[in-house]
């Protein structure tokens, strides 16, 4: 199993695309207005602070490279290697480990496992960004990969935020320069109803431990010049059960 060579093709076109300077993807924002921000919510619900950390879906690596000041073991995994080769290149001291991955591979996770052992998780993202067939196999990896003792915190664009940034492609203004990659490069953020979510973590074995909203902010600014945020909710997840069968 793994994602479909349109999907894999998107994202690597979109790493592979992107300015090298900090921020010029539209969800590289600092880390002070991101992985702070999270932190804050999901260390109450560490079970185990000592737990590796593991950023699936770090793209060039600003939260991973903020994590790995605070834990001692953090790495930063992605679908495409072009975003990891960025991570490494903006992380020059190797304060973290990088590595691609492809979260639908159950082999390649499981191997992961193996090689960290259980480990808290931070997405921010990445499930409503895969494609629907994708999301049952993106969450039961993150359930292998906490094993029994990890937890994980999942920021996902709210169902409100799709009506917003179709607001912001259709300004008169055009489109914000930062946001027209993502749709350039057929990639479609919040596609996941909030009902959606929670389903699909309960039929992946997952218990939501403690939720609430939360904007997410973006790298790009209205034409008012206020920063952008848009409409996200967070989750703090652990093992729940035994995932439901199709």
């Amino acid at each position: 199993m793994g994602v479909t060579r349109r999907y894999r093709d998107a994202w690597e076109g979109f790493w592979r695309d992107a300015p090298d300077e900090p921020g010029a993807a539209i969800w590289d924002a600092e880390a002070g207005l991101v992985a702070e921000r999270h932190l804050a919510l999901f260390a109450p619900h560490l079970a185990d602070p000592a737990l590796p950390v593991v950023d699936l879906g770090c793209g060039s690596g600003t939260q991973t490279r903020f994590l790995a000041e605070r834990f001692d073991r953090v790495l930063g995994a992605d679908l495409s290697a072009a975003a990891v080769e960025l991570a490494r290149r903006r992380d020059p001291a190797g304060r973290a480990e990088y590595v691609q991955l492809d979260a639908t591979d159950a082999g390649a996770v499981r191997e992961l496992h193996d090689r960290l052992g259980d480990v808290n998780l931070y997405l921010r993202g990445v499930i409503h960004q895969s494609e629907s067939a994708d999301r049952r196999a993106v969450a039961e990896a993150v359930g292998v990969l906490m094993g029994e003792r990890g937890r994980a915190l999942l920021v996902e664009l709210s169902e409100a935020a799709k009506p917003f940034l179709g607001q912001l492609m259709a300004s008169p203004a055009g489109p914000p320069p930062k946001l027209r990659p993502v749709f350039e490069h057929g990639l479609a953020p919040a596609e996941v109803a909030d009902a959606a979510l929670g389903e699909l973590l309960d039929e992946a074995g997952l218990a939501v431990l403690a939720s609430g909203d939360l904007p997410l902010a973006t790298t790009e600014f209205a034409t008012d010049g206020e920063r952008i945020e848009l409409p996200a909710r967070w989750l703090v997840v652990g093992a729940g059960g035994v995932p439901r069968t199709s």
